[in-house]
């Protein structure tokens, strides 16, 4: 076997990931009881930016 021999394999075909164990980035944790107004205000917008992303 020469040394050009092992570049024919085909199976690279795999992704680096699998789908089931990619997450969405979302890890955040979050207490309403600990919440103040400033928290609450930037639910809100995070859930505008999301439904505004996911439009496109």
């Amino acid at each position: 076997m020469g040394r050009d021999d092992h570049n024919n394999r085909k199976n690279n075909y795999l992704a680096q990931t699998p789908k089931n164990q990619k997450s969405d980035g979302i890890d955040v944790e979050f207490s309403e009881e600990f919440a103040d107004a400033d928290d609450r205000e930037a639910q809100e917008r995070s859930r505008a930016a999301d439904k505004r992303a996911h439009k496109k």
